[in-house]
């Protein structure tokens, strides 16, 4: 078997969009969801699913490394049961839906978690007032739409970045309880993916073409990490990734 032949501009979308998961894993905490729309964009839907999971699990292993020691496991094992009911709800979800159908709900998903993100930034004065408080109600909310669209564009970042902000987590706590629950939830995503053909020996020829990037970047992320303005490149990201969505979505 040889390596896809995509051209010059796919091959550099993808590239970008690898560069994108290691930096969202060492210093911003959902940015990848602009790889998903590079990796939807030039890949079939369902193939890119699978292709981008194995990336963001090199770039999990990173996150570990740097931030293993400040997960707060209680919270992961409130979400947990939410999660995994939000998994087989997605995976269910691929199981049915045509190639198209996955693709514009990849679309939908970026667009809402955008939406989400900006929400997040009005609401985030009243959310610091109310605390730390890690509500039942809200636990069931984010991790079962968190499951299901990690499963269904693998783009749960800003919805679980969402809630660990709302819990006023410091930042190494926000850093390190983020990088085990990926860690795990991607982990866990593998065996549906790979019941469901998502992860194929094209995908795998790209993922080993591209994880010297995701590497590369998330080193690189975690050395500018306390050097960039995080506004501004949210700001960037969210523009970004509302083209790559719409441009999906029609």
């Amino acid at each position: 078997m040889t390596p896809p032949d995509l051209s010059i501009l796919a091959w550099g979308a993808l590239v970008v969009g690898a560069a994108i998961i290691g930096l969202s894993k060492a210093a911003l905490p959902g940015a990848a969801t602009l790889a998903v729309a590079l990796f939807a964009a030039v890949l079939p839907a369902r193939q890119s699913t699978g292709t981008i999971l194995l990336l963001l699990i090199v770039g999990d292993v990173f996150a570990l490394w740097a931030y293993r020691r400040h997960a707060d496991l209680r919270t992961l094992v409130r979400l947990a049961p939410a999660v995994i009911v939000g998994l087989v709800g997605g995976a269910v979800f691929l199981a049915l839906a045509s190639d198209t159908w996955v693709r514009r709900m990849i679309a939908v998903i970026l667009l809402t978690v955008v939406a989400v993100t900006l929400i997040r930034r009005r609401a985030h004065t009243e959310a610091a007032e109310r605390g730390p408080r890690a509500h039942r109600v809200a636990a069931a909310v984010y991790g079962s739409l968190g499951g299901f669209t990690t499963m269904v564009a693998n783009a749960a970042g800003p919805v679980m970045s969402m809630y660990f902000i709302a819990g006023r987590f410091p930042i190494k706590a926000f850093l390190g309880t983020t990088a085990w629950f990926f860690a795990i939830v991607n982990v866990t995503k593998l065996p549906f993916s790979i019941g469901l053909g998502l992860i194929t020996v094209e995908g795998l020829w790209i993922d080993l073409l591209l994880v010297p990037v995701v590497v590369a970047a998330a080193f690189f992320g975690r050395w500018i990490a306390g050097r960039i303005s995080q506004k501004v490149f949210e700001r960037v990201v969210i523009v970004l990734t509302i083209v790559g969505a719409l441009y999906l979505l029609f």
